[in-house]
């Protein structure tokens, strides 16, 4: 039974998950007539959900083996064929000991590494020393792709990370499995645009016009609403709409915020309770409060020209210009090119985005706490 309604992590089912039909819909096709999809997205606002949501869809469940790997946290292609054999591994447990049993034995250059327990479940045991030799490990996972007695779905999410490997040749070496594999569809999923634009769209890149392109942007006000609304009714709790539209204007419509704020003010509304405007403050406060040490540390270790930046950036909330002669003497920063050296520092390090010349600071939750100082 789920207690509160707006799911934070991971997927639960269509009921708990707002909307999207239509992408979802548009996603389906895709993969249906023989694309491999690009799916863009900025970070939160929810690609990953709807992958999943088109992954538990009836039809898809049925015919297909699917695959979602989160490569986000990994640095080189051995890390990438480990993840991409972990994920796989634990996909298959729902289709039984048949699938595993396939999967384990083609996957030879590991298979010291999968252990089982008593009742036949697997377990990935394997180190990344245990990889020894990544291509031809990778070799392997696309060859049972290849083989699997169904066609696959394979969502490769954060796909962008691959360009920052120190291994050169990843990219190519993907897109030559990827153009033989002809029993699956590949979804890669980025939340940097400009870097996957710059992927699939470059004519000098080897997955250029490989794809088809789609992107996502935010759940539209209205049909948010009436499902946040609808979730609280049917605990006999009440969410004014007025409530609900000032709190997806203050996150500008970001689903993983809204829904975190959603999450924590469902709990403090008690049954036959309305909520009202200072109850999404002390949501909010809450959530600052919970994450306080953690945002003291980021802080903490920026050089000073590098936190005096993004302070600067955190007060214009939408910076432009940011080089400039006027916005260096407004927020009172060093020199120009202090900054030009301090915002290479914060990309890396993802603390702040960028959208056409526009900077703000990534995590909003980060940014209220640091308007607090």
């Amino acid at each position: 039974m789920v207690k509160n309604p707006f799911i934070l992590y991971g997927y639960e089912s269509e009921k708990y998950f707002c909307d999207r039909q239509e992408e979802t819909k548009d996603l389906l096709r895709l993969v249906e007539n023989g694309n491999n999809v690009t799916l863009t997205a900025p970070r939160r606002i929810g690609k990953t959900g709807l992958i999943e949501n088109l992954f538990h869809q009836k039809k898809v469940q049925s015919q297909y083996y699917t695959f979602l790997i989160d490569i986000y946290a990994t640095k080189s292609i051995e890390e990438l064929v480990m993840a991409m054999g972990a994920s796989m591994l634990s996909s298959l447990r729902p289709f039984g000991s048949k699938a595993i049993q396939k999967f384990t034995n083609i996957l030879a250059s590991l298979r010291s590494g999968i252990s089982f327990d008593p009742f036949g479940n697997p377990s990935w045991n394997v180190e990344i020393g245990d990889i020894r030799h990544p291509q031809a490990t990778l070799d392997e996972i696309f060859h049972f792709i290849q083989e699997s007695n169904k066609p696959c779905l394979v969502a490769i999410d954060e796909f962008q990370t691959i360009a920052s490997y120190r291994d050169d040749n990843v990219e190519a070496l993907l897109r030559t499995h990827i153009q033989h594999c002809r029993n699956a569809r590949f979804i890669f999923s980025g939340s940097q645009r400009t870097m996957m634009g710059e992927m699939f769209l470059s004519p000098s890149r080897p997955f250029y016009q490989s794809t088809a392109m789609m992107s996502i942007g935010c759940i539209p006000i209205d049909k948010y609403a009436a499902f946040a609304m609808s979730h609280f009714k049917e605990a006999g709790k009440d969410l004014p709409k007025e409530v609900f539209l000032g709190l997806y204007d203050r996150f500008e419509g970001i689903t993983w915020y809204i829904q975190r704020v959603l999450n924590e003010l469902f709990s403090y509304t008690s049954t036959g309770q309305s909520c009202d405007e200072k109850m999404v403050h002390l949501a909010i406060d809450n959530i600052l409060r919970a994450n306080e040490f953690t945002y003291q540390s980021l802080l903490f270790q920026l050089p000073p020209k590098q936190k005096e930046l993004l302070v600067a950036i955190c007060k214009a909330e939408k910076a432009k210009s940011i080089t400039s002669s006027a916005f260096v003497r407004r927020y009172h920063l060093s020199s120009t090119s202090s900054v030009q050296s301090a915002v290479k520092g914060l990309m890396e390090k993802n603390f702040i985005t960028s959208t056409l010349g526009v900077y703000e600071v990534y995590d909003k939750f980060f940014a209220l706490w640091l308007l607090r100082k």
